[in-house]
């Protein structure tokens, strides 16, 4: 099945939408006051969140968790599951979510800095915590997966990650759990590797922390939003690996330096073989394409690899024949950051406004709030 997004059927998307939000009205005492989003064409706006958002997920039976790391203010909550009437509940708990002096002196049980959330074929929700707010530095004890039981809303099982998987300049940054749940890939976008570990004993190796793949490329400077990305002493900032994708049947790890124009994969045996080399596993590499800038990667059933392109305002696909398409572009979508797809065939994404924080803008806060949430439906021709 081929993918695409029919923006002529935004206007009868919208109506369908309003009719089944109205009949959850009345049919779920939760959604007696939903938020309706705001259509834009085929394009719908949730303006929901006052703190930065990044990660978004969603069940297998269409519950929405999103996630809000602490770079430079501290978020209401670090996980939270999005509420049809529009709310946020913390989660798992409140406990999780508090952050304060006490907690601080237990980083191993209670969210640092969480960057991602992601589902995995089990309907298990994994939540990434790289523990290095500000991005001052891994707080020693705190960088972890979780992953936590949607059918029991707790939290079955912590994986701590020591100084070798998680040195203090590292910043884990997106998990993608291997369709037998096994194997869990997550890209470090601080020191720039890629982490592989092994969920059935928690160990963990980092590979690729030398090959240039990983890496920022020099030289190349993202012009977003109509300006370079460039810090407060005009240097371009060094995002190493960010986006990472695996595809349907586990073969192939797709993945991308931030501040880099090149998409690459490797097949995850070569990932998890620990008998080659570093250097052995540098010529399991390949290039794929020529992107531009890329946060957000996602891929669906049938291999399309969705990017989020950050200085086009747009959702990109990468088909499995080679040919990138452009499938929604809107001045409204400021940097495209995590995605997910619905069961019922919607893609939702969030826009995190990365560009307009302080340090990208000598100073001064440039974002714009309420932070949003986006979905469109993806429609077969």
């Amino acid at each position: 099945m081929n993918l695409l997004l029919d923006v002529r059927a935004g206007k009868i998307i919208y109506f369908l939408t309003l009719l089944l939000s109205l009949w959850g009205c009345a049919t779920n005492p939760v959604s007696s006051n939903p938020i309706l989003p705001i259509v834009h064409e085929a394009l719908f706006e949730y303006p929901y969140f006052n703190d930065q958002v990044t990660g978004v997920a969603i069940s297998h039976t269409g519950r929405v968790f999103v996630n809000f790391p602490r770079w430079d203010k501290d978020p209401l909550y670090s996980v939270a599951e999005l509420l049809p009437d529009g709310s946020l509940h913390p989660y798992p708990d409140n406990d999780w979510n508090r952050w304060g002096m006490d907690e601080a002196s237990h980083p191993e049980s209670h969210f640092v800095c969480v960057q991602s959330v992601v589902v995995d074929n089990d309907d298990f929700l994994w939540v990434l915590d790289p523990a290095s707010p500000g991005f001052k530095g891994v707080v020693s004890g705190g960088a972890k997966l979780v992953r936590i039981n949607l059918a029991t809303d707790t939290i079955e099982r912590v994986i701590p990650f020591n100084d070798v998987a998680a040195p203090r300049n590292s910043y884990l940054n997106d998990v993608r759990v291997d369709p037998d749940g096994g194997i869990a890939y997550i890209s470090d976008s601080g020191a720039g590797a890629i982490v592989v570990v092994d969920l059935t004993n928690g160990t963990s190796i980092r590979r690729l922390a030398s090959h240039p793949s990983t890496k920022a490329e020099p030289g190349y400077v993202p012009v977003i939003g109509g300006k370079e990305l460039r810090d407060d002493n005009g240097n371009v900032p060094k995002i190493h690996a960010d986006g990472i994708a695996i595809d349907a049947t586990g073969e192939y790890l797709y993945y991308h330096a931030l501040t880099a124009s090149t998409l690459y994969r490797i097949k995850t045996s070569a990932l998890k073989d620990t008998h080659l080399t570093e250097e052995q596993l540098s010529g399991r590499v390949e290039r794929v394409a020529v992107t531009g800038a890329i946060d957000g990667m996602l891929i669906d059933t049938d291999n399309n690899l969705y990017l989020t392109a950050l200085e086009e305002n747009a959702i990109k696909c990468y088909r499995p024949d080679g040919k990138i398409d452009t499938i929604i572009k809107d001045s409204l979508i400021q940097w495209p950051d995590s995605m997910d797809i619905s069961t019922d065939g919607n893609l939702y994404f969030t826009a995190s406004q990365i560009h307009r924080m302080p340090r990208f803008n000598y100073g001064k806060d440039e974002r714009i709030l309420p932070y949003k949430l986006f979905k469109f439906l993806l429609m077969s021709f």
